[in-house]
């Protein structure tokens, strides 16, 4: 098992995922009709190597479209696709223009290694081409009286189309017939609306713009879609729709209410300077560290002293020990000697009688 473990190891740097020589931004969204720039990432060693741009996920399917050892683009911005080499800067730029929602799918920026015995190394990325709308910020907030503007982007087609649709009834005894139509014109009207309020929609009109003392709306005519709140006012939050026909997107407008005077001298008091955040100086910083070696030196000696107490403590207990086994075995030779086989615990309560000479005489 642990050989088995080793050799997965020992290949983990050969495997394609591993490798990481060709770097790339996984996801791309982009509105239909924009332009697209994609930076692809590589390592020194494939500095002179060729880069290649193709529509596809494996190599066997790849749909070239651009190579740097192809014709050199001379107009790149008009071109559908251009790639671009800095060696300096090891990396490759890739330019994709006037994008329709069919360019969507995977994409693979490769370096061309150009052996039989080794795959090119690639990175893959996926795009997406959206058609209607996209805001470029939301929500959108501002301080009540102040000035703010709103900007949806929209794509090609909402550029050149405005929906009128007509539902036509027919009524045979429970059956309805809807028909809708569209009908295409050269200039899109944009609209701007307040959700849940019909009333306050305003359009750009064929002039491409309107103006009233509240907002100022302007259509680009290319893809940007702006209104101007001139003077907020707390009524003013709320959401609120950019739309063209039946392509439209959500916007949220949060207004701030101003602060009073009095609320002001209440909470803030006067001449009060915020104080600066604290940074360590130096000194400060040398300080702790010394602080701190004294304190790691303490705790070493506090347990020294503590491991010799317990050392001491122990040697006495060992030698009392010792002592005590020393004076029981001489307790017991002393009771072998004297012809005595009692326990040396109950020598306590024995009385020993010694006879000299002169007593046995008398006695005898």
């Amino acid at each position: 098992m642990q050989q088995l473990l080793l050799l997965t190891l020992s290949l983990l740097p050969w495997m394609p995922a591993f490798h990481c020589e060709v770097t790339l931004h996984g996801e791309y969204s982009a509105l239909e009709g924009q332009s697209l720039t994609i930076p692809c990432h590589y390592q020194p060693k494939y500095a002179s190597n060729v880069k290649y741009w193709c529509h596809g996920k494996t190599r066997e399917f790849c749909t070239s479209l651009a190579r740097t050892d192809g014709p050199r683009s001379i107009n790149p911005a008009v071109e559908k696709v251009s790639i671009f080499d800095d060696p300096i800067q090891l990396l490759s730029t890739v330019t994709m223009n006037n994008l329709k929602q069919g360019d969507s799918g995977w994409y693979m920026c490769g370096v061309e290694i150009g052996s039989m015995w080794k795959a090119d190394d690639v990175a893959h990325t996926y795009i997406k081409v959206i058609h209607g709308w996209s805001n470029v910020k939301n929500p959108v907030s501002g301080m009540e009286g102040s000035s703010v503007t709103v900007e949806c982007l929209y794509s090609e087609r909402l550029r050149h189309l405005n929906f009128l649709s007509f539902i036509s009834c027919h009524s045979l005894r429970t059956r309805f017939l809807f028909r809708h139509k569209q009908i295409y014109k050269r200039d899109s009207e944009k609209t701007w609306c307040r959700s849940g309020d019909p009333r306050s929609c305003r359009s750009t009109g064929s002039e491409g713009s309107y103006e009233d003392s509240s907002v100022a709306i302007r259509d680009d005519r290319i893809g940007a879609f702006t209104v101007t709140f001139k003077k907020l006012q707390t009524g003013d939050t709320a959401w609120y729709w950019c739309s063209a026909g039946q392509e439209k997107t959500p916007v949220q407008i949060l207004v701030t209410p101003q602060p009073t005077a009095t609320a002001t001298s209440r909470s803030t008091p006067p001449m009060t300077k915020v104080p600066e955040p604290h940074v360590d100086s130096k000194d400060s910083i040398d300080t702790r560290n010394n602080h701190d070696h004294l304190l790691a030196i303490m705790v070493v000696c506090l347990c020294v002293i503590i491991l010799g107490v317990v050392a001491m403590v122990a040697r006495k207990l060992w030698s009392y020990y010792r002592k005590d086994s020393v004076l029981r075995e001489v307790a017991k030779m002393k009771a072998k000697y004297n012809g005595y086989s009692v326990d040396v615990d109950d020598l306590q309560s024995v009385a020993v009688v010694f006879l000299n000479k002169n007593s046995e005489e008398v006695h005898s």
